[in-house]
């Protein structure tokens, strides 16, 4: 038995009714078109149904959707000559081909766009900000280290005197001297 709300195969039924209002039959709430966006992007499946002939205009509800981010959001992410492209395929004979490849096609990158996170947040653990932040620091250190001149062999603890705060201070400034002029010279 088909509910009010849901087409019989589990999608929401949305109404269009002449005033231009759309009408989610399982919230019983007018919605918009972003809301409709949103319900696309989300997952929800639905059927705009025309209120008055009962014709299902799904397809021109979404192509709107599209037209809409296309032209006033700014959001323009068909490239033109994929539209040229696109338009010179109605009335050709490859026309009836184009859906189901344009749909394999969307699948196939969805397929791979997912395969790509799922390498990334493998290769970075569970929080890609700390291989991230690993990877800063080791490019940090590799550049301390040919930056910063090294000792032949650095002595020993018995062998050195007790340490000098002034001595120290003095020898940081003046490799902070030697990297900042190494670094100039890099930058010119």
């Amino acid at each position: 038995m088909t509910r009010r709300n849901d087409s019989g195969d589990g999608a929401t039924i949305i109404k269009k009714y002449a005033n231009r209002r759309l009408y989610n039959t399982a919230s019983s709430s007018y919605i918009t078109l972003d809301d409709l966006a949103r319900m696309t992007r989300e997952g929800v499946d639905f059927k705009v149904i025309d209120a008055k002939s009962g014709e299902d205009i799904t397809h021109t509800i979404l192509t709107q959707i599209i037209m809409d981010a296309e032209s006033s959001r700014g959001e323009q992410m068909l490239p033109i000559s994929f539209l040229r492209q696109l338009i010179g395929m109605y009335g050709n004979s490859m026309q009836a081909m184009m859906p189901a490849y344009l749909d394999a096609m969307m699948e196939n990158f969805r397929d791979n766009q997912a395969k790509v996170a799922e390498a990334l947040h493998a290769r970075a653990g569970a929080n890609p900000f700390a291989k991230m932040a690993e990877t800063n620091l080791a490019m940090m250190r590799a550049a301390a280290d040919a930056l910063m001149p090294q000792r032949a062999d650095p002595p020993r603890a018995a062998d050195q005197p007790a340490p000098n705060k002034a001595d120290d201070f003095a020898e940081l400034r003046a490799q902070m001297a030697a990297m900042q002029k190494k670094l100039d010279e890099l930058g010119k």
